[in-house]
């Protein structure tokens, strides 16, 4: 197995140079992975982070004085339930269409006061503005239907009662809490959040970042000797947070014997029943995915004495699926996603439509998914122009604006996904709350995490054709689930496979890695250059040194065009290190609004799973203004810290979905663990031109290629497809 082609760079080069050879034993590689939130996993180490812990967790016990922030997904969980939940009072509030971006009213506008929650967060660092006078709250502007597709500008969260904040912010003094957690309880909890406290105090483990023995701590200063380990309201809460914790992963539900394994290494007397106890009580749901037996044929003749042994020992080791454990939210969601792909599989028109493999599939089924690399991004595109040709309302949807932009003059006519379901851009909706589309093209759909999907299908009307499109190699969703994956695993639909190669030397090397391949590639101008490093200090060094002097003079690419992606956020090279280091040198200040100055590159996370990247323009006492790409943003003070990062470095799983004209990937010697085929596919993968290689993890790279699968993710997807779709007999 060849690494990449290169020849050892200089010890401080003047220029990039293209090189040939990697120099063996650059680095040490000790296993472990830099992510510093909990339960990362080797090959997804940034996935928790990314998913909504965009935070440093406090360690110890309750009166820890860092406070998690708010619980997003358990709001947006909420909106999207609302969503679902009042779809048929929306025929009757609303006489007509609903132009996109149009002021909302009725049932919209309620859940655009959820979308606000979901947009809220706990916060520090109010002292970095100067104080100001509350300002009313605006009422949402009208747009224009002709408003240009973009992210949609964040919104203030609604805030709990003060009462309700007040009376939690008594009880948790009394269990030794920090007063700071007194909101994000509130806004998890409700409007009797106190009371509920005090009756279960394990149940502020609902507020994200909240460990275990924090609850346990606040536990015992308000009930005394009165609870314990077995403590029945103990164990329910434990379960529940296993399963969150595991959503952080990816998953949407885990087999029985992981949760009781978990259980038990929180000291739980008898995890059997503690499970018991909380699908008893409703806290989590318990599934038995039954196996459909094949029907047996009689043999033609006899089989002899060893054969018949053998037969019989092969039906005596079927074994059941395991049963699983999971919350309502997924739960919901995937038989919500499941039934709606089938509603559109079965109410499509068949049709012929004349033209490449793909039209004539999107014709001829509701749905179709369809894989390829980058070049391969045109031929959804090119179906959505023909379907538009033949008179049909034909959109497509893309990951992030990054995507949007990189489909050139076809992007004009994108929106992002996020933007679409927010009614930011897109057709808006008719009187029944679907989508005036007869065509949906989503790209980049591996980026999609089940709640969004379900969402996005439930909005689809009868008849409409679904076409998901992206690159099956890349990192799975940031949030829960494998919608793509399960959907090309399930094999209910066409699935149409570019043939369409990705060009150049990065083409080449990128698809290499695809098929577990880190093959030697001649890169004449300079495509891919790979830079040994000794230690993860030199790392930083040789990091700063390509984006602001090698890439620029040797590649023309500027450094605010170059993008750094590493392994995760902690660590000694993580998005952290980097990040501060390339700021003193880029851009450097003292960091007077909240940490952050004009100029910076930074990463925004309006919603867990969506990074927007873009560039500070200034401050004042409503909070940071970011230009993103062509739109301007508002990041509001209580915000800033808990879901703004500096952005010249990223994390693999922040980076999907985007690319750049150059990109640095740095691996340091402790980033070994967290390598994977995923990881380094997509990393690569991320650049137009040319892949800048800080290399330390010596052998790491070419095993993780070789061997390095990201591990599975437990879903429920694929079985209730192939339980509602898959025909008779297979």
């Amino acid at each position: 197995m060849t690494e990449p082609s290169g020849e050892t760079a200089p010890e401080a080069p003047e220029d990039v140079e293209p090189t040939e050879d990697v120099r063996e034993g650059a680095g040490t590689a000790p296993a472990g992975a830099t992510e510093d939130g909990p339960g990362a996993t080797a090959g997804e180490p940034d996935a928790a982070e990314e998913a909504g812990e965009t935070s440093e967790k406090p360690d110890g016990d309750a009166g820890a004085s860092d406070a998690p922030g708010l619980s997003e997904a358990q709001a947006e969980l909420a909106a999207q339930r609302e969503l679902r939940a009042r779809i048929e009072a929306r025929k009757a509030e609303k006489g007509g269409p609903v132009a996109a971006g149009a002021k909302l009213s009725g049932t919209a506008a309620d859940l655009l006061a959820a979308v606000r929650a979901v947009e809220g967060g706990a916060a520090k660092g109010s002292a970095f503005y100067e104080t100001a006078a509350p300002v009313p709250e605006p009422s949402a502007p009208e747009r224009p239907p002709t408003a240009p597709p973009g992210p949609p500008a964040p919104e203030r969260p609604t805030a709990p009662a003060p009462a309700t904040t007040a009376a939690v912010r008594e009880v948790l003094a009394r269990g030794g809490a920090p007063e700071t957690l007194a909101g994000p309880v509130a806004a998890a909890l409700g409007e009797g959040a106190a009371a509920i406290l005090l009756d279960d105090p394990w149940q502020l483990l609902a507020v994200a970042g909240v460990r275990p023995e924090q609850a346990d701590g606040f536990a015992r200063a308000l009930l005394g000797p009165d609870c314990g380990p077995g403590d029945p309201r103990r164990t329910v809460a434990l379960t529940v947070w296993l399963l969150e914790q595991a959503a952080l992963r990816g998953h949407t539900a885990l087999e029985t014997a992981a949760v009781c394994t978990g259980l038990a290494a929180h000291s739980v007397p008898d995890p059997g029943e503690a499970v018991d106890t909380a699908v008893s009580e409703g806290a989590v749901h318990l599934f038995r995915e039954e196996r459909e037996e094949a029907p047996k044929e009689e043999p033609e003749e006899e089989p002899d004495e060893e054969a018949g042994e053998k037969a019989d020992t092969s039906d005596e080791s079927g074994e059941e699926p395991p049963a699983l454990l999971g919350l309502d939210r997924y739960a919901l969601a995937e038989e919500s996603l499941a039934e709606g792909l089938a509603r559109l599989v079965r109410t499509a028109t068949a049709d012929v439509w004349e033209g490449s493999e793909l039209e004539r599939a999107a014709g001829a089924h509701g749905l179709v998914l369809h894989t390829g690399g980058e070049a391969a991004r045109a031929e959804p595109v090119a179906l959505a122009a023909a379907a538009r040709g033949r008179g049909l309302r034909a959109l497509v949807a893309v990951h992030s604006d990054g995507g949007r932009r990189a489909l050139g003059a076809a992007g004009t006519e994108a929106v992002t996904v996020a933007a679409l379901l927010a009614g930011a851009a897109g057709p808006g909706r008719d009187e029944d709350g679907a989508f005036a589309l007869d065509l949906l093209v989503v790209l980049d759909a591996p980026q999609l995490d089940v709640e969004t999907a379900a969402t996005l299908v439930e909005s689809l009307p009868d008849g409409c054709r679904l076409v998901l499109s992206g690159d099956p190699e890349v990192l799975g969703a940031p949030g829960a689930g494998r919608v793509f994956a399960d959907a090309l695993a399930a094999k209910v639909c066409p699935r149409i496979a570019s043939r369409v190669p990705d060009p150049g030397p990065l083409g080449e090397l990128v698809s290499g890695i695809g098929v577990g391949e880190l093959n030697q590639v001649e890169a004449p101008g300079k495509e891919i250059v790979i830079v040994p490093v000794r230690d993860a200090g030199e790392a930083v060094h040789r990091t700063v040194q390509l984006v602001a002097d090698s890439v620029p003079r040797a590649i023309g690419v500027p450094p605010e065009r170059t993008q750094v992606v590493t392994v995760g956020h902690g660590g000694s090279a993580g998005t952290r290190a980097l990040n501060a280091a390339l700021k003193q040198r880029l851009n450097p200040g003292p960091g007077r609004f909240g940490g952050y100055d004009p100029g910076d590159r930074v990463a925004y996370a309006p919603v867990p799973g969506r990074t927007v990247t873009g560039t500070v323009l200034s401050a004042d006492a409503e909070g940071l203004r970011l230009r993103c790409g062509d739109e301007e943003l508002l990041v509001p003070k209580e915000r800033v810290e808990s879901a703004l990062r500096h952005g010249w470095a990223l994390t693999a799983h922040q980076a999907a979905g985007t690319r750049w004209p150059a990109v640095v990937a740095v691996l340091p010697g402790d980033a070994a663990g967290g390598l994977s085929r995923p990881w380094v596919y997509t990393a690569f993968g991320r650049a137009e031109r040319h892949l800048s290689v800080v290399h330390g993890v010596d052998q790491a790279l070419p095993r993780a290629v070789a061997e390095g699968v990201a591990p599975e993710r437990t879903t429920r997807l694929r079985p209730l497809l192939e339980g509602l779709l898959a025909a008779p007999g297979e």
